[in-house]
């Protein structure tokens, strides 16, 4: 199995991706520790963040493989290959762009681009797409992706916005082969009181929310 593949596996066999949007690199680092111990190890850093790709850098030498450290909000090839050329082993897009899925591509790295119509959603699975992101979730919700799964089964799904701890285990009845959440799994609050222990905690109850939903 090469590392895109075990990467890949990774993502799917946890079932969710914590989505890092702070302030600092520094922030970033210390949420996605916290994260990580609570048991989420695929972790987007969003190009939001100011020095994100110097972030990418450092939390990458500082958790060396305890985690899967990955870019989000990336909207040209420019900026997908600096993020994999600063240690990231997947690539998150907000919008569906091919330059962005080829460069991922020829660095044999895991590109996640953004959908939400079923002609994107193919459209990004035939041009190589490893996962098809829908975004924003919150629109259709479950049943959506479920309408989506009907004549597309082949296709591996995950939703964005609109996940919570709640919609959680409908999002991965109804199909999906993770999901991927922001503000519900890193609260704001719970960041700018530096209070990690709570974003660990939250960690592990999407995981539960995600196993028990997929009967183990």
């Amino acid at each position: 199995m090469s590392d895109k593949e075990e990467n890949l596996q990774t993502i799917i066999d946890c079932g969710v991706v914590a989505i890092v949007r702070v302030s600092s690199a520094q922030e970033a680092v210390n949420v996605c520790m916290a994260v990580a111990k609570g048991g989420v190890r695929p972790i987007e850093v969003t190009m939001t963040v100011p020095g994100a790709i110097d972030a990418i850098k450092e939390f990458r030498s500082a958790v060396k493989e305890q985690v899967l450290v990955g870019a989000g909000t990336v909207l040209d090839p420019e900026t997908a290959r600096a993020c994999i050329l600063a240690g990231a082993e997947f690539i998150v897009s907000p919008t569906l762009n091919l330059e962005v899925i080829k460069v991922c591509r020829r660095y044999s790295k895991i590109v996640i681009p953004g959908t939400f119509t079923p002609t994107e959603v193919l459209t990004a699975w035939e041009a190589g797409a490893d996962i098809v992101k829908v975004f924003p979730a919150s629109v259709g919700g479950p049943g959506y992706l479920k309408d989506i799964l009907g004549p597309l089964p082949q296709v591996k799904l995950v939703p964005t916005g609109g996940v919570n701890l709640e919609t959680t285990p409908e999002f991965i009845k109804a199909g999906a082969v993770a999901v991927a959440a922001g503000t519900s799994l890193v609260d704001r609050k719970a960041v700018s009181e530096k209070n990690w222990a709570f974003i660990t905690e939250t960690a592990q109850k999407f995981c539960a929310a995600v196993k028990q939903a997929r009967g183990n």
